[in-house]
């Protein structure tokens, strides 16, 4: 998996180069505008990491020109949550954002997330056969973004109709699996679609709402189970 990172920062830089290369993945790092340019002159990823300040220049720009050569993931990394600088880098293709300074755990996890969003990811989170992860009783087309229920009596799968919301937020439990998830850390991975930020209490709805179309009985759910007084798990 070849992974291309700008930024400008040599500590950050060579920090999360370390970091990625450990998990695996092919890293080239640049630190500017015009070298990053040069780069996609004769190379290709499957996802990029882009620092928005640069010293000649912005990421954005180099989001767009990646955009117009090809539909490759982009995270963009900002110093500011600015709604102006978020919206901003969503509406030039970006498919997610971190704040800094980050927790290189939660970086990680926006990368597999976004992967698996674009069909690109290695998937850890259960058994994978041609893009299927299979959990228990439910089938996740990740090329598809698609989620069957399966009958464990006749073996029947039935789609079951999530939400843009409702799918990301199956996928981040996915993402995590065997980590007990707080309220606040599911709303860090949770952008609303509409453009506003889930609440508290939002997050326990789709949770309920995620349970009614997957689990095969909501009141004792199997796949996301609460943790009282802390939050919830998708075990191992």
């Amino acid at each position: 998996m070849k992974l291309f990172l700008l930024e400008d920062d040599d500590a950050i830089g060579m920090g999360l180069k370390y970091s990625l290369e450990k998990e695996g993945y092919e890293v080239i790092h640049v630190r500017t505008n015009a070298d990053a340019l040069k780069a996609w002159k004769t190379n290709s990823f499957d996802i990029c990491i882009l620092d928005i300040n640069l010293p000649d220049g912005n990421g954005y720009d180099v989001c767009r020109h990646i955009k117009e050569k090809e539909d490759v993931p982009v995270i963009f990394l900002t110093a500011s949550d600015a709604e102006v600088n978020v919206v901003m880098g969503l509406e030039m293709g970006a498919d997610d954002y971190v704040c800094k300074p980050f927790r290189i755990n939660e970086l990680m996890a926006r990368i597999r997330t976004v992967l698996r969003r674009s069909g690109k990811g290695k998937d850890q989170a259960g058994s994978v056969t041609d893009g299927v992860i299979e959990i228990k009783n439910i089938r996740i087309h990740t090329s598809e973004a698609k989620v069957g229920v399966v009958d464990e009596a006749t073996g029947k799968e039935e789609m079951a109709t999530l939400t843009a919301l409702e799918y990301r937020l199956l996928l981040t439990f996915c993402n995590n699996r065997g980590i007990v998830m707080s309220r606040s850390q599911l709303l860090e991975d949770m952008w609303d679609v509409s453009g506003d930020f889930l609440n508290d209490n939002t997050i326990t709805v789709y949770i309920k709402r995620l349970r009614n179309k997957i689990e095969k009985d909501p009141a004792d759910p199997q796949i996301i189970k609460t943790v009282r007084g802390i939050g919830y798990i998708l075990e191992k």
